[in-house]
């Protein structure tokens, strides 16, 4: 029981683990058992697999990977056992030739109850049964006299797990978690599964998530407690790393701080910040440069680099060409003059004209088409790649997801980069964004949220020469990417079948582009990648 009042306090440690860094997340536990012990707290809860960061992916092939996950978790027993702190903690478990995902209960030095993940999730993101073996059984453990009933992630989406913790007289449920974010999935978490099995079986819960980006997925956080009767007693913030102590007194958690939920586009915007934080300063670049055009998206990724790394680390370059206008050129220097950004004009007329002067005996007698325009933007990822090269800069891309899925976009030009802020944001989300950003501080000029989008490639070119308006380009992608209707329904739902058919067939032949794409922070149910694994070579549209 908590010195101080006979509860039993529980110490939740939402905390940023990366993937395969085994010392670092043990340090970092480690930080949190000391703190947990100076709140005379009782135990202390951290994530999913936040031994190894979630998720592995293939080093759960290896041997060694494995062993060192096993060491490090021995270790981190160790250093608790003379804090007086009961840890609450997962991990991958090696055992007769099988890997689980799997919660270790940690206290004195020894291992007090061991569970096994027994619902592998194998949809969207998630591919778990490729790795692990589920679990079986329920466990329950004692921590300061109460019944702990134990689950990680997907089993309380299920009913079993959680009714039998109930059968073997739990008094509460904890569950760890690395559940990723996308732009309804904080709300379902909490109104559809946590509050919704808390009233079901009567039985508070510890709902504990990871936090941080890793690779393309973003963990929200948003940790919450709730009691039997689906009341939230706590709940930590969204998008940072927090320690938050709990109390439990049989029947229920004393009130705690209680975070705001964040809504969109705030929630969104800071997905897209801690997504491009993370991968940048955990594959150790330097820094980040970007092409600016005087457009909306790359006005909007430069904000989100700035948010998220500092203006002193972030470069612009406006690489202008014989079509760029004089207002790109001066809404760009403003942007970059706002944030405060190291900026640089550059222009692509010397490498362009040499480019058309070597292809000339090979054009003869040809019209000029987008084979030029793709020029000039595989000009411009030449001297962004040079710049990332000689000074360590990651290059971000600027596309949308609605460019993306329609391939109006150039590969090894304005796809050369390492990573995307807006790939999974669609054009019409692109201006909420913005203007969500500009009501925080000024960042983007108002004329580049009202001007027509162009590419600036030919003289007085517009995106919708090419394309559908963007506000029926989206809907119709939404459509298709993200819920897998067919051209059928998108039409029955109002849509013009030309219009349909034709940017269904878009998407199809993109997706030799899309499979050569930087990755990007996923904000929607339906991300292209991992979400979304379609065939290049397919004819069945």
């Amino acid at each position: 029981m908590s010195r101080e009042t006979g509860g039993v306090k529980f110490a939740l440690a939402q905390i940023n683990p990366t993937v395969g860094d085994l010392a670092g997340n043990l340090a970092k536990m480690i930080h949190h058992c000391r703190a947990a012990r100076d709140e005379n707290a009782n135990a202390v809860v951290f994530p999913e697999l936040a031994v190894s960061g979630y998720p592995p992916e293939d080093l759960l092939l290896r041997d060694d990977f494995l062993a060192e996950c096993a060491r490090r978790l021995r270790e981190l027993g160790e250093a608790a056992a003379p804090l007086g702190v009961t840890v609450v903690v997962g991990h991958p478990l090696a055992e007769n030739g099988k890997v689980f995902n799997a919660l270790s209960v940690l206290c004195g030095g020894e291992t007090r109850a061991l569970y096994r993940k027994r619902h592998l999730p194998n949809y969207t993101v998630f591919d778990e049964k490729r790795y692990f073996t589920a679990g079986r059984r329920a466990a329950v453990a004692d921590i300061g006299g109460l019944r702990v009933g134990l689950t990680i992630c997907e089993d309380i989406w299920h009913r079993r797990p959680v009714a039998q913790s109930a059968e073997l007289g739990a008094d509460l449920i904890v569950a760890i978690n690395a559940s990723p974010f996308h732009n309804e999935q904080a709300f379902v978490r909490e109104e559809g599964v946590v509050r919704k099995k808390a009233r079901r079986f009567r039985l508070p819960m510890i709902y504990l998530n990871q936090v941080g980006g890793q690779d393309g997925l973003v963990f929200d956080g948003s940790s919450v407690v709730v009691n039997a009767g689906g009341e939230v007693a706590a709940r930590l913030p969204a998008f940072r790393e927090a320690m938050q102590c709990v109390e439990f007194h049989r029947p229920a958690f004393a009130a705690g701080r209680v975070e705001a939920r964040l809504q969109s586009p705030e929630l969104i915007y800071r997905a897209l910040v801690l997504g491009v934080r993370d991968y940048i300063d955990k594959n150790q670049f330097s820094g980040a440069v970007l092409g600016l055009s005087g457009g909306i998206d790359s006005a909007l990724s430069l904000a989100i680099a700035v948010d998220a790394l500092g203006h002193e680390r972030v470069t612009a370059v406006m690489l202008p060409s014989r079509h760029t206008s004089a207002m790109s050129l001066e809404d760009a220097r403003a942007e970059a003059q706002t944030l405060g950004v190291r900026y640089q004009e550059i222009s692509i007329e010397p490498l362009y004209r040499a480019a058309l002067g070597q292809l000339q005996a090979w054009f003869a007698g040809r019209a000029a088409d987008a084979t030029e325009e793709n020029i000039q933007a595989r000009c411009r990822g030449l001297l962004l790649m040079a710049l990332s090269n000689k000074f360590g800069y990651l290059v971000l891309t600027t596309g949308n997801k609605s460019e993306m899925a329609v391939g109006y976009a150039t590969l090894y030009g304005d796809m050369a980069g390492g990573f995307s802020a807006l790939k999974d944001v669609p054009k019409t989300l692109v201006y909420d964004l913005a203007a969500y950003r500009n009501s925080v501080s000024p960042a983007i000029p108002e004329r580049v949220l009202k001007r027509a989008p162009t590419a600036e490639l030919a003289p007085h070119q517009k995106d919708q020469d090419s394309l559908p308006p963007y506000d029926i380009l989206d809907p119709i992608l939404e459509a298709f990417v993200e819920r897998d209707h067919s051209p059928e329904q998108i039409i029955a739902a109002g849509f013009e079948p030309a219009t349909v058919r034709r940017v269904v067939a878009m998407v199809v032949a993109n997706e030799y582009k899309r499979r050569q794409a930087a990755p990007g922070v996923r904000v929607t149910s339906r991300a292209f990648g991992k979400d979304r694994r379609y065939p290049i070579t397919s004819r069945f549209f």
